[in-house]
């Protein structure tokens, strides 16, 4: 097997927002999201946005998951940050490295910039995989406000 990491492109709409259904129907996020928002997240990774890059992962030709970067600024670290929105693999290819091999994929493309991430703080499995990779917990609640 040999997964390969491409940017998202015209054509993997339909996989891509098939793969988010069912990342946001999981115990991983605490909204089921939406059509609306799922077609908006696509379109901007699509339209050359300055905050939003998608990322698929594909076997061969086969989409078997995605990942959608987002830029911002941290005061608190003093400098630009890339957020790892979302990052979603296909059950049957988990733990065969594609994870490993993305975020390996983000820190070539950004080595200059602050990763960060959330994470469910009851699946320590997955917090461990963060951690070997540098990532620390930071002690805070995240409060949002959303558009109206």
């Amino acid at each position: 097997m040999e997964i390969a990491i491409r940017k998202m492109q015209r054509g993997d709409e339909k996989f891509v927002i098939d793969l988010m259904r069912e990342f946001f129907n999981s115990p991983a996020t605490i909204t089921n999201g939406s059509e609306k928002i799922f077609a908006a997240n696509v379109k901007n990774c699509l339209d050359d946005s300055i905050c939003a890059e998608g990322f698929v992962f594909v076997d061969g030709e086969k989409i078997i998951g995605y990942a959608i970067t987002a830029r911002s600024y941290s005061t608190e670290f003093g400098g630009e940050c890339i957020w790892l929105e979302d990052i979603f693999i296909k059950s049957e290819y988990r733990g065969r490295g594609v994870g490993t091999k993305f975020i390996q994929h983000v820190k070539k493309l950004f080595p200059d910039k602050i990763l960060r991430l959330e994470a469910e703080p009851d699946d320590v499995k997955l917090l461990n995989f963060y951690k070997r990779f540098g990532f620390k917990e930071l002690p805070y609640l995240e409060l949002v406000c959303e558009r109206a």
